[in-house]
């Protein structure tokens, strides 16, 4: 269950979930390896776009870049047009050059809360990456150094007040864990509910 390609090709068969894009959103606590996993999915979908949400939120708004990622994102895609959105710079705190994000057959968005509420009318497939929420915030702390022990101190409780209120784990149709060799697709919570569309969609 590690072959990415085999599951790219399952996704592409999904059917378009905003506009003309098959929008997958890649959720779980910060510091699990979503990012990685993205960019190894992306790069299995022939180069897939990625938009990360840390791009889209701010030291001021952390969970509420909801109006944002429709305006700016998910809007222009549904009508078939280019994105196009101004990525937060997290050192001069501030909103950087607009970037433009074509549509594309799939597409990925990233990041903790991908799977929200708000976002998840538009997505073809929802995969949370397996980990526990503590040992992930610690390898994130690792990762990012004592530089941003007190940015971390408060992410970790917001994120926390996030989950509670807007949890994106029961509707994942797919749970990633990461193996010795590579990646296993488990069914999900939705899945158990009913037939995932990752798990066992045709590839025609």
């Amino acid at each position: 269950m590690n072959d990415l390609a085999d599951r790219a090709r399952r996704l592409r068969s999904l059917t378009p979930s905003c506009g003309p894009v098959r929008l997958i959103a890649v959720d779980g606590h910060a510091g699990s390896g979503k990012s990685t996993f993205a960019d190894r999915l992306a790069e299995a979908l022939g180069g897939a776009p990625v938009l990360r949400l840390d791009d889209l939120a701010s030291h001021e708004e952390l969970f509420a870049w909801t109006d944002r990622l429709r305006a700016q994102v998910l809007d222009p895609l549904s009508r078939g047009a280019s994105a196009r959105y101004a990525p937060y710079d997290w050192t001069a705190r501030r909103f950087g050059t607009p970037k433009t994000l074509a549509p594309a057959p799939v597409m990925l968005v990233e990041g903790v809360g991908a799977g929200r509420a708000a976002v998840r009318p538009f997505l073809a497939g929802l995969l949370w990456i397996e980990g526990d929420r503590g040992a992930s915030w610690e390898q994130g702390r690792l990762r990012d150094g004592p530089g941003l022990a007190e940015f971390w101190d408060g992410w970790t409780l917001a994120e926390q007040r996030h989950f509670a209120d807007d949890p994106s784990y029961p509707f994942a149709d797919t749970v990633i864990r990461r193996t010795p060799t590579g990646y296993a697709w488990l069914e999900g919570p939705r899945a158990t509910a009913g037939t995932s569309r990752i798990i066992t969609e045709s590839e025609g």
